[in-house]
């Protein structure tokens, strides 16, 4: 027996959904007065506008349209009086604009004329200031080199008033001896006559002074030679340390020639040792051929030519060569007679042994026939 399935009671398609339904609802008035419901379709029977509609109707009266339209174009009339206000308005704000901006214009090009008027001004008296400052400034300087010249003569005077105070100073001391010695002294002394005895000392001042101012020019002049020496010496320095580094390139230059010319000539030995050589080796094939060729002459002596060591190295090749050649002639000569001689011999020979085979052959033809003419008989 077969069992039933256990039904489960948590099985979402064993329960039941149960929904709102939509209602739909044919609707003859407009929407401005319909009120909206849930799960209501609306369905508009009329789809035309309200005004459409009263204009369309046949029950409408002419003289309510009348007043719709009056409506409209008093409504239309009063928007277009606003809209003039309006215009009129923004005509006025833009005049009183126009006015504000011409008046603004006005007071621009007045500040511009005093603008430019300033800056002409300002520029009449950067030239007035300019000028001044060139003025002042050339002043100044003139000034200041006349400060400078003013501050060297002080200077030189000042070193000047030092000089004679030192020299104040140095001669004080025979100041003092001179006026320690006016106790001393006779009452005639300031007499100047020739048995005075200041004379001599005045003389002996004298001539030492001049000797004194001989001697300064003279240290001058030595100082000014020194210093002139100085300034030759330095010139000799000078043009010597610039011979020197003359002298010094041109040493460069010519150390670098000999070292060329010295590997030149290197090259030129080599060339001329091996030059010499091959002349070494020529001079002694030459000499080789000379005593080959002397001892053919020798050898091959031509009367004819005269005597052998009056004869010079061409003739003598020239009597080898016809010596040569008549060798040549007489061996060829010689050969043709031993050739020609040889093939005499060789044709006697040959008929010899012709008449040897001839008599040979006679002999046995003989006994041949003597030899049958026997078995005949």
């Amino acid at each position: 027996m077969e069992t039933l399935p256990c039904i489960n009671k948590d099985d979402p398609r064993l329960r039941l959904k149960v929904e709102n339904r939509m209602k739909n609802i044919f609707v003859t008035q407009f929407e401005e007065t319909r009120e909206e419901y849930e799960n209501v379709n609306h369905i508009p029977v009329i789809t035309e506008t309200a005004s459409r509609v009263l204009e369309t109707g046949v029950n409408t009266l002419q003289r309510t349209l009348v007043l719709k339209k009056q409506v409209e174009v008093d409504e239309v009339d009063r928007q277009l009086t606003q809209k003039r206000q309006e215009f009129k308005g923004r005509m006025q704000a833009l005049a009183q604009r126009r006015a504000e901006l011409e008046l603004k214009q006005q007071a621009t090009k007045d500040r511009a004329k005093k603008f430019e008027k300033f800056v002409e001004d300002n520029e009449v008296k950067r030239r007035r200031a300019l000028k001044k400052y060139q003025v002042a400034r050339t002043q100044n300087d003139l000034k200041q080199n006349e400060k400078e010249e003013l501050t060297e003569q002080l200077e030189k005077l000042q070193a000047r008033q030092q000089y004679l105070k030192d020299r104040v100073t140095m001669y004080k001391m025979y100041e003092d001896y001179m006026m320690k010695m006016l106790d001393f002294l006779p009452e005639n002394y300031l007499e100047y006559g020739a048995d005075s005895l200041v004379m001599p000392i005045i003389r002996r001042h004298e001539t030492l002074s001049l000797t004194h101012q001989d001697l300064v020019e003279r240290l001058g002049q030595l100082v000014e030679e020194l210093e002139q020496g100085q300034r030759s010496l330095d010139s000799l320095k000078q043009e010597h340390n610039t011979n020197k580094l003359m002298m010094n390139r041109e040493l460069s230059e010519l150390q670098t020639q000999w070292d060329r010319a010295k590997e030149k000539n290197n090259q030129t030995e080599m060339k001329l040792m091996m030059h010499q050589g091959q002349s070494r080796d020529q001079v002694e094939e030459v000499g080789s051929l000379l005593i080959a060729v002397k001892n053919l002459a020798e050898q091959c002596y031509l009367h004819h030519y005269g005597p052998l060591e009056e004869i010079d190295m061409l003739t003598m090749m020239d009597m080898v060569k016809e010596y040569i050649l008549e060798r040549a002639d007489i061996v060829m000569r010689a050969t043709r007679l031993i050739d020609s001689g040889s093939a005499l011999t060789s044709a006697t020979e040959h008929r010899g042994s012709l008449k040897n085979i001839n008599s040979k052959t006679q002999l046995k033809s003989t006994s041949k026939t003597s030899g049958r003419s026997g078995l005949s008989s």
